[in-house]
């Protein structure tokens, strides 16, 4: 598969004008093409890895798929190939070929243009299409969550991001038990691509609806990842920054409980404080 990080040599200049060279690690970005039944569909940028759990992760949180027996097969196109510094032919992994199950219908090309890393919904043809409703409402009756074990989760996602450490360029989403188990971890380049590879993780091994569980964020909270934990029947996200007017008015909508700017033991609750304990 392609790779995370890259070598890199760069020039660092000190304090006082000192100068050395050095060899630094990036974090890569590379193109996906999503193919849906033969037909091109979108291009997203991401780190490569997971990109099968990205992609179910996507669909899911489009309202195209609600578990992993919509998709019939997906597997990389043998024609995503080039040149390596001998000249061999080499597969880059950047087309996913999916074939849809029967019944599920073909939506309609997505974007008309490359998503970027940052970037959630995009492209979208009308401000009506970026709501998508969720599969499992979140449960009003719920066992209540510590914050004391909220307080501690982003730390214990920062141990599990084995990449950031090399680059600082990395996003990172896990998802946890409501008693503190980490259950998956993902980082990529774009924070929407790290929340899908999660949740396609989780849709993957039949875990949805996820109402035992709670999503931590390495950033701040959109709009689209509270679509997307909402989709994937997540009550409670927990993120170390802070969240969009859009992302609570969604939050509020949903009955789920956000937090943000969760650090050092402090945290703001935006919605869902009912839920806590």
């Amino acid at each position: 598969m392609g790779r995370v990080t890259q070598r890199r040599r760069i020039t660092t200049i000190e304090p006082g004008g000192t100068t050395r060279t050095r060899i630094d690690s990036l974090v890569v970005e590379e193109p996906l093409e999503i193919r849906l039944n033969g037909e091109p569909w979108a291009v997203t940028m991401r780190t490569p890895g997971h990109d099968i759990e990205l992609v179910h992760g996507f669909l899911l949180s489009e309202g195209i798929i609600t578990s992993a027996e919509d998709i019939r097969t997906a597997r990389y196109c043998e024609g995503s190939v080039m040149s390596d510094e001998t000249g061999t032919d080499v597969n880059t992994y950047n087309v996913l070929s999916l074939a849809l199950a029967p019944g599920v219908a073909m939506p309609e090309p997505r974007r008309s243009t490359v998503a970027t890393s940052s970037c959630g919904v995009c492209g979208q043809a009308s401000i009506d299409t970026i709501r998508t409703r969720s599969p499992w409402p979140l449960p009003a009756d719920r066992t209540p969550v510590d914050p004391a074990l909220l307080a501690v989760l982003p730390e214990r996602l920062r141990q599990a991001q084995r990449q950031f450490a090399a680059t600082g360029g990395l996003h990172a989403s896990g998802i946890f038990s409501t008693d503190g188990e980490l259950l998956v971890a993902r980082e990529d380049v774009g924070r929407h691509n790290a929340a899908d590879k999660a949740i396609g993780w989780a849709m993957l091994r039949d875990r949805l609806p996820l109402h035992d569980a709670v999503l931590v964020l390495s950033g701040r909270t959109s709009f689209e990842l509270i679509q997307k934990a909402m989709v994937a029947g997540i009550p409670t996200v927990v993120a170390i920054s802070a969240p969009s007017s859009l992302a609570v008015e969604l939050a509020e909508d949903a009955g789920m409980t956000l937090t943000g700017f969760v650090r050092e033991g402090r945290m703001n609750v935006y919605s869902g404080a009912e839920h806590l304990h």
